[in-house]
């Protein structure tokens, strides 16, 4: 995993700053140097203002260019930023990449950023280097764990920023600290997600929610087995396990950062750790991808680490529903009609509709937390992903509040959501002669119906249900995307008061 760290340091005379790299921000349209790269200008002898008077370097946007060094800087790294009117958000996400790009390219062990030659107020310049240093720590992430020889990251281990007075030096730390620990739970999502089905079982996922619990002090675990879910009634979850040698388990995480007694945010994860379907197999096609089917846990695991590692004033529960969906002699059949922990009876009309199954169990499970709200995470349906394609997770939500809440998290991380609808016409599809509901809905609407599913167990709580069946991974090239941590973090963040 990435082992770059980033600090805060105010430097009065950039040239002097000792760096085997400075990196340096220009606009296009700007007429004279910022006060930063005239500092290094000056100790290098007129080099930044020839490359920019030979054209070598214009400014432009996702233009880098690498200057021998100057000062106390072994090298420069001059990173174009296009016109200074239009460096919005979207710019600064892109600046971003050009940095690690360019990083990417070099020996150097550090790097100092001169933040200064932004211009930057502080608001805008603390989401800035937050968003920054998750960056950097998330495209440094490589798969490690069944590779010989994994693919090789930076040979950066220290990036440091020189605020330049723009900033104060404190707030500048707290939000590269913030945005790095974002990124290493996005991290953690990842490598849970990206590991084969034969490795990361049910069991695994329970191993690696006790790992955690001996990390952090505030976090405790514990692990419900199938008996325990027998005798609690859970028959809708264990159906979905029971094709498979795998034993499915039910496992809760506290996270005790608030006060004694205070209501939980309930996260509830679907740990689908291999779906094949069941009965109602799958084509062959892509099927290898259904090992990202417990991305939803995944991300339940990397929040928490994230929001033990920030020391949130909060308290959070995470609740993993993990299992197996395999055909075999004792599997769920279409048609079959199963009993949740909620005493509601459902018919199975499709057996690859799992992932409702074992979330209905386990959201009724979490009522006996009484939570503040109950956010549930999952690669639910291939619907979500026909309407929103990969850049939103669809949001659904019983609470309008709550959805807005979400919202501005996902727009504040970037990791944005979109609310879809629940209205309770959508509810008669669910209709079943046999039982009082089916899994599934009619041909049309499919991630609604999947949604409305779910909305009939969390009834007495405030819920919101986040379809990443979109955004959880990329097939081109393969690779889990860790969302949505990075707005559970910052969503969990606000209501800690730490806005």
């Amino acid at each position: 995993m990435p082992n770059l760290t980033f600090s805060a340091r105010e430097v009065a005379d950039p040239a002097s700053a000792s760096s085997q790299c400075a990196v340096i921000p220009l606009f296009s349209d700007k007429k004279s140097l910022p006060a930063e790269a005239r500092a290094f200008d000056r100790a290098g002898d007129g080099a930044i203002k020839a490359a920019l008077a030979l054209g070598d370097f214009s400014a432009r946007k996702g233009q880098t260019l690498f200057l021998p060094g100057a000062g106390g800087a072994r090298r420069m790294l001059l990173v174009g930023c296009g016109q200074a009117k239009k460096f919005d958000r979207a710019a600064m996400r892109g600046f971003c990449a050009d940095l690690y790009g360019a990083l990417k390219k070099t020996t150097a062990g550090n790097a100092m950023l001169h933040l200064g030659a932004l211009g930057l107020g502080k608001k805008e310049a603390c989401w800035f280097l937050a968003y920054l240093a998750r960056h950097l720590t998330t495209a440094d992430y490589r798969y490690r764990e069944t590779l010989s020889e994994p693919k090789p990251a930076l040979k950066l281990t220290r990036f440091t920023v020189n605020p330049g007075g723009k900033v104060p030096v404190r707030a500048a730390g707290k939000a590269l600290k913030e945005g790095r620990l974002t990124g290493l739970g996005i991290n953690d999502a990842r490598e849970l997600a990206n590991l084969p089905g034969n490795i990361c079982t049910p069991t695994y996922l329970a191993s690696a929610a006790r790992k955690l619990s001996r990390r952090f002090d505030a976090i405790s675990v514990s692990v419900l087995e199938e008996k325990k879910m027998r005798e609690l009634g859970m028959g809708s979850l264990l159906s979905v396990s029971a094709g498979s040698r795998q034993p499915a388990k039910l496992i809760v995480m506290h996270y005790r950062g608030g006060r004694p007694g205070a209501d939980p945010h309930v996260l509830v994860g679907k740990g689908i750790t291999f779906d094949t379907g069941g009965i109602s197999l799958k084509p062959g096609a892509k099927m290898d991808e259904m090992k990202f089917d417990m991305a939803g846990a995944a991300s339940v695991f990397g929040t928490l680490r994230a929001v033990a590692e920030m020391n949130l004033p909060i308290n959070v529960v995470g609740i993993v529903a993990a299992a197996e969906n395999m055909p075999g002699g004792g599997a769920t059949k279409p048609g079959d009609v199963v009993r949740s922990m909620a005493g509601k009876t459902i018919e199975v009309l499709n057996t690859d509709a799992e992932g409702r199954l074992v979330l209905c169990d386990a959201l009724t499970y979490a009522q006996r937390f009484k939570p503040a709200t109950v956010i549930d995470v999952a690669t639910l349906t291939g619907a979500c992903v026909v309407a929103l394609g990969s850049h939103a997770t669809g949001l659904f939500a019983n609470d309008d509040d709550l959805a807005e809440q979400l919202l501005q998290a996902g727009t504040d991380s970037h990791d944005r959501a979109w609310r879809m609808p629940l209205w309770s016409d959508y509810q008669k599809s669910l209709d079943s002669n046999f039982a009082d509901m089916a899994n599934i809905g009619g041909p049309g609407g499919g991630s609604i119906t999947a949604a409305c599913f779910l909305a009939r167990f969390c009834e007495e709580y405030r819920w919101a249900h986040l379809d990443i069946a979109g955004s959880a991974w990329n097939s081109a090239p393969k690779g889990a995307t860790g969302r949505p941590v990075a707005l559970l973090t910052r969503y969990l963040q606000s209501q800690a008061g730490d806005a």
